[in-house]
């Protein structure tokens, strides 16, 4: 009985002492601080993105406000140029420096307000820019190809332009209601030409070709065979015996 507890005694294991509960507490510890570094370093990290999402959308609200300004600014300027266009019986027609899309569309809609006539001219986008026109001297068509074209618009010139124009035009229609025009040489070329090919020359010098009978012309009846099939099967076959016995052929009718 001794022998069986003293066994089970030596089989379980020892209390802690002093020494080992101390250890595991300090790895307790130390194990909660670095728990606690780690929650620390992430909202750190958190914090950090927070203030720089914060600090981005402050910056960008800055420059939405600045372009909004800078756009009430400059709508501003351009009623007042279009203003002082107006006023100005002088001027029919003004053009702008080159502008970017946003303010063009900008001076469009101040253009249309006031009551004028506005396009845009250019190719690129960096060179486009904007003309205005006061309603009773709207541009023609002629004008605006000019200005699409990169000419500048000269009125003389387009009225010289549209009289040619206007005269080629007639001169189609009359040429049309005359009909064909008959051209008619001054010489005629066998006159010019007669010591080349003679006067009897082309249509008169033509004549119809008769046949000389005399030379080797048959008559079509002569020419025909009146002989039936047989006949001629009868002939070959004979004349190829008497050529097989050396014999002379006889003259055939």
């Amino acid at each position: 009985m001794a022998d069986l507890l003293g066994s089970i005694l030596s089989s379980m294991e020892k209390p802690p002492s002093l020494g080992d509960q101390e250890t595991r507490r300090k790895a307790r510890d130390r194990r909660h601080t670095n728990q606690l570094e780690n929650q620390w370093l992430r909202w750190d990290a958190v914090m950090v993105i927070v203030l720089e999402v914060r600090e981005q959308a402050a910056r960008l609200k800055k420059l939405q406000e600045q372009e909004k300004q800078q756009k009430v600014e400059f709508r501003k300027r351009m009623e007042k140029e279009v203003s002082d266009f107006i006023q100005d019986s002088g001027q029919i027609k003004k053009k702008f420096q080159p502008m970017n899309k946003i303010e063009r569309s900008i001076l469009h809609d101040v253009v249309e307000v006031a009551g004028l006539t506005s396009f845009s001219f250019g190719e690129d986008d960096e060179c486009r820019y904007v003309m205005i026109f006061k309603k009773e001297f709207a541009p023609s068509d002629e004008e605006l190809d000019s200005y699409r074209r990169g000419e500048e618009w000269d009125p003389q010139k387009a009225e010289e332009k549209r009289k040619l124009k206007e005269l080629a035009q007639r001169q189609e229609e009359e040429a049309a209601h005359q009909g064909p025009v008959v051209v008619s040489p001054a010489s005629d070329y066998k006159d010019k030409y007669s010591h080349l090919i003679g006067k009897g020359a082309a249509k008169d010098a033509a004549h119809m070709l008769q046949a000389n009978k005399t030379y080797g012309c048959v008559p079509v009846a002569n020419k025909r065979d009146t002989r039936s099939i047989e006949e001629a099967m009868n002939e070959i076959r004979a004349k190829k015996r008497l050529r097989q016995s050396g014999e002379e052929l006889p003259p055939t009718s």
